[in-house]
C-alpha cells in the first residue's frame, strides 16, 4: 500500500487496451489525498458492484457480487481487485465486449468515507478496515474483513454494515438500480455508450453533459410534417400514435402564427437533446392543456394506464392513498414527443433525483413580480442574486420564466436535505430583500403584497417544482422559459417572454445552452 500511484496502477493498465476501452488510463498526476468513495454497478460477464475507496492516490477496489447493503445481518462477499485510477470515480459508460470487464457501468453511489483506524493502508494490510460512509445511498459504519488470502489481488473479504442508526433490515442494492450521476439505469447507459465519457478527448473535456441524446433526423421531421391529423410516427427508435396534430394549442401573439400540437411536438423533440439533462432521472410533474391554453389546464403527476410500456416511470413508495404513485421520467426524445401529444405543455422536474428523492441537486430562487413590479425592478433583484452568489463563491445562472419573472438556479451536491436548502435559500433571499425593501414583500398571498415582488424560497421543498429549462409556458404564442448568461440581464431587448418555440432552436444553435456550465457541478452550500 505504500507504493506510489504509478506502480499501484501498473496491473490495471496491463489488463486493458486503452485504444479500445473508454476507461481512463490513469495518467493524471495524483492530487492530495482525498476521501472519496464510489460504487459502480457493473454488468460484465456477471453483475457485480465495484466498491472503491480513495487512498494513497488510487481507488482501492473490491468486487461485491450482491452489492453493498445496509442490513447489519448480511455479509457480502467482496473480492479484492486491482487498484483503479482516481479518474475512474466518475466513469459511467460501456467497456467493449472482448475487453477486460466488458459491459456497462453506472455510478451507483458516491460520497465521502472516513476511516476509523489512524492508518487505513496498514489496516487493509492487516485484514480489517472500519470506516464510515456518507453517500447518496450508503451511510453509516462499515467494516471490510479479509477471510482468505491467496496472494495477488484476488483476496476474499466480507463487507458488513454495523448496527447503527443507518442500518436497515432487508436493504437490497438491487432495489435502487439508478445512477446517482445521471439518474439512468444500466440499460439506459448501454443504449447511449458515449453519453458521459469520451476517451479520445483531453481529460478536462472527457465528460459531457448527461444524456448524449440525438436530435431527430431530417427524415423523421419530414415524416412528422407529412402526417395527416393523426397517424403513427417513429422517432428515436420508438413508434408513437399521434392525434389531433392540427389542433391549435396556442393562439397567435404579436402578429405571429397560432401554434398547433404538431408544432409543439416538433419543438420538444428538436430541443430534446439540450433539455433532457434537466429532466432525466427525475420524477416529472406536468401541466396539461389538452384543449389548448384558452381552456383551463390542470396538473397531472400520475402516469395514465394507457402510457406506452417503454415509458420510464418511478414509483413513489411513500405515497398515501389518493396521492400520485407512479411518475413519468423524461429520459428520451420519444418521451418528450409522447408528453406533447398527451397535452403536457408545461414540464416541471423534481429538484431531486428519483434515486435519492430526499436530497436536492438544485437550490432555486424565484423572483415573482407583483402587479406593480416593473421588469427593470425584476432585473435589479436578479443582479443582487448574482452578487450574493459571487460573494459565496457559488456558480448559478438566471433564466427568464416565459411569463413575467426570473429564476436563479444553483447546482449543489446532493447531501443537504430540503429543510436545509430551504433555510439557506430563505436567509439569502431575506438578505437580498433588505437591500431593496421597497420592492419586496414577504406576504404569502398576492393580495397582501401591495403590488410588490416576492422572493420565493419556498419552492425548495420535496415535490414542489419550478418550470424546467426550455419548457413551453401556457400563453399565446407559446413562450419558453429560457436560460441566460448573467450579462444578458443587461440586454435592453430582454423580456421574460422574449423567446417562443419558433426561435429557441435558432438561439441554441447560435449561442448554446447557458445552463450547460451547471451540469455535473456539485457545490457545497457555505454556512451563513
Amino acid at each position: 500500500m505504500a507504493a506510489d500511484p504509478a506502480r499501484k496502477l501498473r496491473r490495471y493498465q496491463e489488463m486493458r487496451d486503452f485504444d479500445r476501452t473508454a476507461e481512463p488510463a490513469g495518467g493524471a498526476a495524483a492530487g492530495p489525498d482525498g476521501h472519496r468513495f464510489v460504487v459502480q454497478r457493473h454488468r460484465a460477464r456477471r453483475l457485480h458492484y465495484d466498491f472503491r475507496l480513495e487512498l494513497g492516490g488510487v481507488l482501492v477496489s473490491w468486487a461485491v457480487p450482491k452489492g453493498p447493503t445496509l442490513d447489519p445481518k448480511a455479509r457480502r462477499l467482496a473480492v479484492h481487485v486491482e487498484d483503479h485510477p482516481i479518474e475512474y470515480a466518475g466513469f459511467e459508460g460501456v467497456i467493449p465486449h472482448g475487453e477486460y470487464g466488458g459491459g456497462d457501468v453506472i455510478v451507483w453511489d458516491r460520497g465521502v468515507w472516513r476511516p476509523v483506524e489512524a492508518d487505513p493502508a496498514r489496516a487493509i494490510e492487516a485484514g480489517t478496515l472500519h470506516f464510515d460512509l456518507d453517500g447518496e445511498k450508503l451511510a453509516g459504519r462499515f467494516v471490510l474483513v479479509r477471510t482468505r488470502r491467496d496472494g495477488g489481488d484476488k483476496e476474499q473479504w466480507f463487507l458488513l454494515h454495523k448496527q447503527d442508526e443507518h442500518a436497515q433490515a432487508g436493504w437490497d442494492a438491487e432495489d435502487h438500480p439508478r445512477s446517482v450521476k445521471s439518474g439512468r439505469t444500466n440499460d439506459e447507459v448501454a443504449a447511449h455508450p458515449d453519453a458521459l465519457w469520451h476517451g479520445d478527448r483531453p481529460a478536462a473535456q472527457a465528460e459531457e453533459a448527461v444524456g448524449g441524446w440525438q436530435a431527430p433526423t431530417e427524415d423523421e421531421l419530414a415524416a412528422l410534417d407529412a402526417l395527416g391529423a393523426k397517424g403513427r410516427w417513429s422517432v428515436a427508435g420508438r413508434e408513437l400514435a399521434l392525434t389531433n396534430l392540427d389542433k391549435v394549442l396556442f393562439p397567435a401573439a404579436g402578429g405571429g402564427e397560432p401554434v398547433t400540437k404538431r408544432d409543439l411536438i416538433r419543438y420538444y423533440v428538436t430541443v430534446g437533446p439540450v433539455m433532457l439533462p434537466y429532466l432525466a432521472g427525475r420524477p416529472l410533474n406536468t401541466h396539461r392543456f389538452p384543449q389548448g391554453v384558452t381552456e383551463p389546464g390542470f396538473w397531472q403527476k400520475e402516469v395514465p394506464q394507457h402510457a406506452p410500456g417503454w415509458l420510464t416511470t418511478w414509483r413513489n413508495e411513500r405515497a398515501e392513498p389518493g396521492e400520485s404513485q407512479r411518475y413519468a421520467v423524461a429520459d428520451s426524445v420519444a418521451t418528450l414527443a409522447w408528453l406533447a401529444n398527451y397535452g403536457a405543455l408545461e414540464l416541471h422536474a423534481w429538484t431531486s433525483r428519483a434515486a435519492d428523492v430526499d436530497h436536492p441537486t438544485w437550490v432555486l430562487f424565484d423572483i415573482d413580480p407583483g402587479p406593480e413590479t416593473t421588469f427593470e425592478e425584476v432585473l435589479e433583484l436578479a443582479r443582487l442574486h448574482r452578487t450574493a452568489l459571487e460573494h459565496f463563491g457559488l456558480t448559478g445562472r438566471p433564466k427568464v420564466t416565459g411569463q413575467r419573472g426570473i429564476q436563479v438556479w444553483v447546482p449543489i451536491a446532493p447531501h443537504c436535505t430540503f429543510e436545509q436548502t430551504r433555510a439557506w435559500a430563505e436567509t439569502v433571499s431575506r438578505t437580498i430583500g433588505r437591500v431593496l425593501p421597497d420592492l419586496v414583500s414577504w406576504a404569502w398571498t398576492k393580495d397582501k403584497r401591495r403590488g410588490r415582488a416576492r422572493l420565493d424560497y419556498t419552492q425548495n421543498v420535496l415535490n414542489k417544482t419550478l418550470v424546467a429549462p426550455y419548457s413551453v409556458r401556457p400563453r399565446p404564442g407559446a413562450p419558453v422559459s429560457v436560460p441566460l448568461e448573467w450579462d444578458e440581464l443587461d440586454d435592453p431587448g430582454l423580456a421574460p417572454d422574449r423567446w417562443t418555440i419558433r426561435d429557441v432552436p435558432d438561439r441554441l444553435a447560435a449561442h448554446g445552452d447557458p445552463f450547460s456550465a451547471l451540469l455535473g457541478l456539485e457545490q457545497k452550500l457555505p454556512g451563513l
